[in-house]
């Protein structure tokens, strides 16, 4: 009988990193090319399936360590990652249902900027990912790790600036202001999701020197 092959849970962490990376593509385009909330629909399909592929990698994660004899790492902390990268996918997701839900008639500079900026902290994540197996030894992955980080001050800033210029610029729409400081606040999230994925991993780091 054949040896069943044990499950890889490095490339499992890729292909979640991969997905958000390709999420916030989406994400980007859409403001981009943005005419009207309902112009979003196709795109929310789009990344809606991918959240659904990241939950049927975490499923297989979750499932493969519970019964793995000996998991490359401690079990907690493969669900604790698992759990930080699904939830990057979940926040890049939530940034265009409430752009939808909100009904956004215009996409202000500062939204495409951020989405800009989620865009760059997703590939930062997934570079670093795909060092992750080689922690112990790459002399890279910190600085990779790093990198995030760097990205997500560079979101609270972003964050600070866009919405001041949201409460002091004049605008007779007050539905503007209000469902702007939502969006921002939930893109914001976004950056803060890849900081702590690549924290854990960091943490991980640092227990298994």
């Amino acid at each position: 009988m054949a040896r069943k092959k044990k499950f890889d849970y490095f490339e499992a962490y890729e292909k979640l990193s991969d997905l958000a990376v390709r999420e916030s593509e989406l994400l980007l385009e859409s403001f981009k090319s943005f005419d009207g909330a309902p112009s979003l629909v196709g795109t929310l399909e789009a990344v809606h399936e991918l959240e659904h592929q990241g939950d049927d990698i975490n499923h297989d994660i979750f499932q493969s360590a519970a019964v793995d004899f000996m998991p490359p790492i401690d079990r907690e902390d493969i669900v604790e990652l698992a759990q930080a990268l699904d939830n990057v996918l979940d926040n890049v997701e939530a940034v265009l249902q409430q752009v939808y839900m909100c009904d956004a008639r215009v996409m202000p500079e500062d939204a495409v900027r951020f989405a800009k900026l989620v865009k760059k902290s997703c590939e930062a994540l997934d570079k670093a990912m795909e060092d992750f197996r080689n922690f112990k030894k790459s002399k890279a992955f910190k600085q990779l790790i790093v990198d995030v980080n760097t990205y997500e001050e560079e979101g609270d800033t972003l964050y600070l600036t866009a919405m001041r210029a949201l409460h002091t610029q004049e605008n007779p729409d007050v539905m503007h202001v209000l469902r702007w400081s939502r969006i921002y606040s939930r893109i914001e999230k976004c950056c803060d999701a890849c900081e702590h994925a690549a924290d854990v991993m960091n943490t991980i780091l640092l227990k298994n020197l």
